[in-house]
């Protein structure tokens, strides 16, 4: 049998991964532990970084991290994400 001289890959849009944990996760799980050990609350640093990367894989529930933002943009205030008023209908597609 003859070998293929072209290989596509299967999976194009995976996201980058960190060990078992796409990028977002890995920083929602990391972050929490790094301030327990730097303030001396180790156990309390493990718990949160693992309460917060649950939170966060259940937020996403099959969806991209994009529609994390997506929500946060619409959903809360505006000195957090920068959406100081909203915008007009003709604008609607810019908006996201």
């Amino acid at each position: 049998m003859a070998q293929q001289k072209y290989v596509i890959p299967s999976h194009l849009d995976d996201p980058e991964l960190i060990g078992l944990w796409t990028l977002d996760e890995f920083l929602a799980m990391v972050a929490p532990f790094i301030w327990g050990i730097l303030s001396q609350h180790i156990i309390i640093g493990i718990a949160s970084g693992g309460a917060a990367w649950w939170g966060l894989r259940k937020a996403k529930a099959g969806r991209t991290a994009s529609w994390l933002l997506h929500w946060a943009y619409w959903h809360l205030p505006a000195g957090l994400t920068g959406l100081n008023a909203t915008p007009p209908s003709y604008l609607r597609l810019m908006a996201g």
